[in-house]
């Protein structure tokens, strides 16, 4: 055997191997659902529960036909998503400094962190009505409501991270002269991205609570809306097939996009553990 081909060998066993565990966790992770899709099938049609009570899945399923085919449901998603990333993207491009700067000055910590602590029972759903009142019904409330959704978590773990920070690499980079504009990004933003990483994840699951409470009151479009009107009509198959349609989106942007962000910034700046692997 050449030294190449006693190279590879054990490179592609453990490739092999990491394929395998890949496969055993995504077996896992999708374990519960399949007992639960098992468990609607076999208790819906046994216990004759009325179709105005909760759907079988066959209904749920030619429903998911005729709004794909007729489009509805791609373009309320469309929306749902579109409000959904403006409003924390707009959230973190102001709180993710706003956080920092709490982090830095104990002065504007010690003003705001009362306050911050007392939005945060407020944040989301209880500012629908001022926000449809100053907004009108439309993009603007919905907008607002998943921004004050997502701002103050990000804002709190940014802070949080902030205070991780050793104080000796605070008090080395100062020693030698740091500015405070090239503390805050080469000292402050760095050591605060695994709370910035945590935050992130836990506004975006706020995001999607608020946005579909502010869809179902403050517009006539989008996911939320479309669970609402479903329940106006009693459309249970319309209602079940909206909700799977959230949690589904969500566990993609957290399985695909948030997972591997929080775990690649903990494994680079270090900082808080127990990412879901």
């Amino acid at each position: 055997m050449s030294a190449l081909t006693a190279t590879a060998a054990p490179a592609s066993a453990a490739q092999t191997r990491r394929m395998r565990e890949a496969a055993t966790r995504a077996a896992w992770f999708v374990s519960p659902f399949l007992v639960l899709i098992a468990l609607w099938a076999i208790i819906v049609p046994l216990a004759g529960v009325s179709p105005r009570t909760f759907p079988s899945i066959g209904a749920v399923v030619t429903t998911l036909g005729e709004t794909l085919a007729d489009g509805t449901l791609l373009t309320n998603t469309g929306v749902s998503l579109m409000r959904v990333l403006v409003g924390a993207g707009l959230a973190m491009l102001i709180g993710i400094p706003f956080g920092i700067l709490m982090g830095m000055s104990k002065a504007v910590s010690g003003f705001f962190e009362p306050l911050l602590r007392f939005s945060v029972a407020l944040a989301g759903i209880a500012w629908i009505p001022i926000a449809t009142l100053a907004f009108g019904y439309g993009e603007g409330a919905v907008i607002f409501i998943v921004f004050n959704a997502v701002f103050f978590a990000i804002v709190y773990q940014t802070l949080l991270g902030v205070r991780q920070i050793p104080i000796s690499l605070l008090r080395a980079a100062r020693s030698n002269g740091a500015s405070p504009l090239r503390m805050f990004f080469e000292v402050y933003l760095p050591g605060a991205m695994p709370g910035i990483a945590v935050g992130a994840r836990t506004g975006m699951g706020f995001a999607w609570r608020g946005l579909i409470a502010a869809e179902i009151i403050a517009t006539s479009l989008g996911l939320g809306y479309t669970l609402f009107l479903a329940r106006q009509y009693y459309e249970t198959d319309v209602m079940i097939l909206v909700m799977i349609v959230i949690g589904v989106l969500w566990l993609i942007m957290d399985r695909l996009v948030l997972v591997p962000i929080e775990r690649r910034t903990i494994q680079r700046w270090g900082g808080q553990q127990g990412v879901d692997r």
